[in-house]
C-alpha cells in the first residue's frame, strides 16, 4: 500500500512558508523500527483508554496483541477503530484505522514470528502464535512530522 502524501491542514500562525512533506518509507522506517507503540481504545462506555504495547509494523499493517482478558482487548471487541502514535511527541506519528482479529496463513505468521523474533527476541515467538490470531491494524490515516510548522504530513490510504 503507497499512500498518498498531502500537507496537514494546520490553524493559522502553525504553519511556517518553508513547507515540505515527509517521504512515506522515513515514516515508515519509522513505525517499523519502533520498540513500543501507544495504543488508544474506547470502552463500551466511551471512556478512552490508552495502553503502551509492542507490537511489528509489517507491509504497512499493524500486529499487536495481549491477553484476551486485557482492557484494550475487550475494548476492540465493541469497537474495532483505534489510534496509535508512537512515543516522541516531538517527531510525532500518528495512525488511525480499524483493527482487526485475523488468523493467518501459515507463511504470514512464519514471517510475523521470525519479525517478532528479530525484534523482540526474548519473546521467541512461535509461528503457532500467530497462526492462533493476532490483531492487525489497517490504518486509513497516518499524521506525521519531524517539526509541525515545516513538514507536517498527512498519508491517506
Amino acid at each position: 500500500m503507497t499512500p498518498t502524501a498531502a500537507q496537514m491542514h494546520l490553524p493559522p500562525g502553525y504553519a511556517g512558508p518553508d513547507r515540505r512533506l515527509l517521504d512515506w518509507t522515513a515514516v515508515r522506517r519509522r513505525l517499523a523500527e519502533a520498540r513500543r507503540y501507544w495504543l488508544a481504545t474506547t470502552r463500551p462506555d466511551g471512556r478512552p483508554h490508552v495502553v503502551p504495547l509492542d507490537g511489528i509494523w509489517l507491509a504497512d499493517l499493524w500486529y499487536f496483541g495481549g491477553a484476551p482478558e486485557a482492557i484494550h482487548q475487550r475494548n476492540l471487541l465493541s469497537d474495532p477503530r483505534v489510534a496509535m502514535n508512537l512515543a516522541d511527541p516531538e517527531s510525532a506519528v500518528i495512525v488511525e484505522g480499524t483493527a482487526e482479529f485475523v488468523t493467518l496463513a501459515t507463511g504470514e505468521a512464519v514471517r510475523l514470528a521470525e519479525v517478532m523474533n528479530e525484534k523482540y527476541p526474548e519473546y521467541k515467538a512461535t509461528t503457532q502464535r500467530f497462526a492462533d490470531g493476532v490483531w492487525r491494524l489497517r490504518p486509513a490515516l497516518v499524521l506525521a512530522w519531524d517539526q509541525l510548522d515545516v513538514d507536517a504530513t498527512r498519508f491517506t490510504f
